[in-house]
């Protein structure tokens, strides 16, 4: 939900800096002159049409003022906006949390790691192992502690994929065995690399 509202904050945020920069233009424009013809505030009050808004803007605001649906209508749409101001509110103000994945706990505390240094490392053991052209590894931590690797090795024309995915597997081992992670290796066929 965070994410979400961190989202549509940055969304709406530069959505209403393009709109502010554009009506300052706007404004900038038609403040050049003096009058009611051309580049002028009276032009484009003109243009905008802004006394006939004034009547239906003034008839609609009357009518909200009034007990029934359009009230009912209107209070509705000023809540939603409300929510909407407050999801807005959080995710400009509520700091993102990190994921981490929870390596071990003891009474003293717990070891944690950030996904991407933990990926870093799982590619450079993976890129070790012989047949391995390129490595990719996405982590995804678990509720309570562990994570799970996904690994993506791609081979070369000539390596076998079994040999490299139980290659690879051992390769991690020493990642994956103290710190309860799981492994899934994937192991597509790429162009060969020099070795």
């Amino acid at each position: 939900m965070i994410a979400l509202a961190h989202l549509l904050a940055r969304v709406v945020g530069f959505l209403a800096l393009v709109a502010l920069a554009a009506a300052g233009l706007l404004l900038a424009i038609f403040c050049i002159g003096t009058g009611t013809h051309g580049p002028s505030l009276g032009g484009l009050a003109k243009l905008l049409s802004l006394p006939s808004v004034r009547d239906a803007v003034g008839d609609w605001l009357a009518r909200v003022e009034r007990p029934g649906s359009v009230a009912v209508i209107a209070a509705v749409c000023g809540l939603g906006a409300i929510a909407l101001g407050l999801l807005l509110i959080a995710g400009v103000l509520i700091p993102r949390r990190e994921r981490l994945v929870q390596l071990t706990q003891t009474e003293h505390g717990r070891v944690a790691a950030r996904r991407r240094p933990l990926a870093q490392m799982a590619t450079s053991l993976v890129e070790q192992v012989r047949g391995v052209s390129e490595a990719r590894v996405r982590v995804r931590p678990f509720r309570t502690s562990g994570g799970r690797l996904a690994v993506r090795a791609f081979r070369t024309a000539h390596a076998d994929a079994d040999a490299v995915r139980g290659s690879v597997r051992e390769q991690l081992e020493s990642l994956t065995q103290p710190f309860k992670l799981k492994a899934r290796v994937d192991t597509p066929h790429r162009g060969a690399r020099v070795e």
